[in-house]
C-alpha cells in the first residue's frame, strides 16, 4: 500500500506498510500511481509525449529496485503478528492517571469533565487512596521497571499536599520493588507558584500548561466561574516556569474550536510568547455545541496546518525553532511495531483512578458506569473490559484497516470512537480527518528539513 500525495511543492510517496517515504520528481510521482493498475507499455504510451523514454525505462528500473528493497508496494505483514500478539503478550499495567482533585477554578466552556466532576461530585483524593493507587500500579507492572504517573485533575493543584505526599510515597517504594516512577502534572495554572514550580522541577518529568493562545480566544474558552478571564493570571506564570526548566519538559496545551479555526495564529501567538514546546488541539464536542469542528470546516483546517507547516520551516532557517506537538514524528525509530498497531494502551496498559479509587480505560471513560473495572483495593475485577481494549487495534477498525496514516495514529482514541459511535472499534471521523492531514504536514517538513527539492 502507499499513499501519494503534493505539498508545499514536494511530490511524496510514503509505503505505508514499510514506512519508507520517498520525495520524487513528477515523473517518478506519476509512474508509481499507474504502476500497480497498468502495464508497462499502457504507462511509456501515456506518459511518452511528455517525458524522454530514456528517463522512464530508469523510472521503472528503480521502482523495481525499491520493491526489491522493500521500500516500496511492501505487503502488510503485521494483521497475524498483532494478532498472535495480543493472545501471548501478558497485560501488565505500566501507568495510571490520578484524578487527585474532581474539582476545578476554572468553568472552560468544553470541558469532557464538567468542571472536574465528570458527571458525579467533587471530590479530592486522599493520601490512603493514592497510595492504594501507587501499590496497585507496583503490583501490577509485572517485571517493568519504568512506571508513570499522571496527576491530573480537575485541577491537581488543589490537592498539592496530596501530590507531594504520593510523590514522596512512590519515591520510597522503587528501591524496594525496583522501580522508577516517572510523575508528570497537568494544570491551568492558576495555583502556580514560586514553591509548586521548585517542587516540580525537582519531581515532575513533564508537565502540562494549559492555555488556548491569543488572549481573546483563551479567556472566551477558559474563564473563571465568574466570567471573567484567566490569561493575564497564568501567562506569566507559564513564561517564569517554561523558562525554569531551560524550555524542555513540558507542553503549554490548548484547545481550538469552532470559535477559532485560525488557530496557526494562536500556536504561532505561544511562539512569540516564547514557548518552545507547544501542542494546540482541535477540540472533540459533541455535534449540538456552538464550539464543535464540522465536516465543512476541514478544509479550512487543512489550509492552518499547511499554513503552519510553512512558517515551521520558515522559522528553522531563522534559527527560530519551536516544537509543535502533532507534527513531530519519528520516520527512522519511533514507538515498536506492537504499539504503533494498538495504541496508547488504554484499557490495558494505561488506566485512570478516581478520588475514591474506581478503575477506568483512561480519564475520558470516568463517570461512565459500563467502562468500571474495579477499583485499587480490589484490583481490576471486569477482566472482559481489559479483553476488549487488548484485542481494539488498526485491524480490528475497518476504517482503519486501508488508511495510509494507521501506523502513525494507531487506530486514534478509543473514547472519541465510543463517544460518537458507540464502540471503541470505529474511529472518530473529524479526528481521523485531521490527524491524516498532520501526518502528510509532518513528513513533509521533515522532507523540507532534511534539505530534499522541490521541481518549483
Amino acid at each position: 500500500m502507499i499513499h501519494q500525495y503534493q505539498n508545499n511543492g514536494f511530490r511524496i510517496v510514503l509505503d505505508v506498510n514499510s514506512g519508507a517515504i520517498h520525495v520524487v520528481d513528477e515523473l517518478m510521482y506519476e509512474v508509481i500511481a499507474r504502476y500497480e493498475s497498468e502495464t508497462p507499455d499502457e504507462i511509456r504510451r501515456e506518459l511518452l509525449g511528455r517525458f524522454d523514454p530514456t528517463q522512464i525505462d530508469e523510472a521503472f528500473a528503480e521502482i523495481r529496485e525499491l520493491i526489491e528493497q522493500k521500500a516500496l508496494f511492501t505487503p502488510d505483514e503485521y494483521e497475524e503478528y498483532i494478532e498472535e500478539l495480543g493472545k501471548r503478550r501478558p497485560t501488565v499495567v505500566k501507568a495510571l492517571c490520578l484524578h487527585i482533585a474532581h474539582d476545578c477554578n476554572l468553568a472552560c466552556k468544553y470541558c469532557f469533565a464538567e468542571e472536574g466532576e465528570y458527571h458525579g461530585k467533587r471530590e479530592m483524593m486522599s493520601c490512603e487512596v493514592g497510595k492504594a493507587a501507587l501499590d496497585f500500579l507496583v503490583r501490577e507492572s509485572g517485571n517493568r521497571r519504568n512506571l508513570e504517573v499522571d496527576f491530573f485533575g480537575g485541577e491537581p493543584t488543589l490537592n498539592f499536599q496530596v501530590v507531594k505526599d504520593l510523590v514522596a510515597y512512590g519515591r520510597s517504594l522503587e528501591e524496594a520493588h525496583n522501580k522508577k516512577f516517572r510523575f508528570t502534572l497537568t494544570t491551568n495554572g492558576v495555583l502556580l507558584n514560586d514553591e509548586i514550580m521548585a517542587f516540580a522541577n525537582q519531581e515532575m518529568d513533564n508537565v502540562v500548561l494549559s492555555i488556548d493562545g491569543r488572549k481573546e480566544v483563551h479567556d472566551d474558552m477558559r474563564p473563571f466561574p465568574n466570567g471573567s478571564g484567566s490569561y493575564d493570571l497564568v501567562v506569566p506564570k507559564y513564561r517564569q516556569f517554561a523558562d525554569s526548566r531551560g524550555q524542555q519538559r513540558y507542553y503549554v496545551r490548548g484547545t481550538f474550536t469552532r470559535h477559532n479555526l485560525d488557530f496557526a495564529e494562536d500556536v504561532m501567538h505561544l511562539a512569540e510568547l516564547g514557548f518552545q514546546q507547544i501542542s494546540v488541539e482541535p477540540v472533540v464536542a459533541p455535534d449540538e455545541a456552538d464550539y464543535a469542528i464540522r465536516e465543512e470546516d476541514l478544509p479550512r483546517l487543512f489550509e492552518e496546518y499547511d499554513k503552519l507547516s510553512r512558517e515551521i520551516i520558515r522559522r528553522h532557517k531563522n534559527g527560530e525553532d519551536f516544537n509543535f506537538f502533532h507534527f513531530m514524528i519519528d520516520l527512522e525509530g519511533g514507538p515498536c511495531v506492537a504499539k504503533r498497531l494498538s495504541g496508547c494502551g488504554s484499557g490495558t496498559e494505561y488506566l485512570a483512578v478516581t478520588p475514591w479509587g474506581d478503575l477506568y480505560p483512561c480519564h475520558q471513560f470516568v463517570g461512565n458506569d459500563k467502562f468500571y473495572m474495579g477499583n485499587v483495593f480490589e484490583g481490576v475485577t471486569k477482566r472482559e473490559i481489559v479483553s476488549d481494549f487488548k484485542s481494539c487495534n488498526v485491524y480490528s477498525k475497518e476504517k482503519c484497516r486501508n488508511c495510509f496514516a494507521r501506523f502513525y495514529c494507531s487506530g486514534g482514541c478509543a473514547a472519541n470512537a465510543y463517544n460518537f459511535h458507540g464502540s471503541i472499534h470505529d474511529a472518530y471521523d473529524i479526528g481521523c480527518s485531521l490527524q491524516k492531514k498532520r501526518v502528510e504536514c509532518a513528513i513533509m517538513i521533515q522532507a523540507a528539513l532534511a534539505g530534499c527539492t522541490t521541481d518549483e
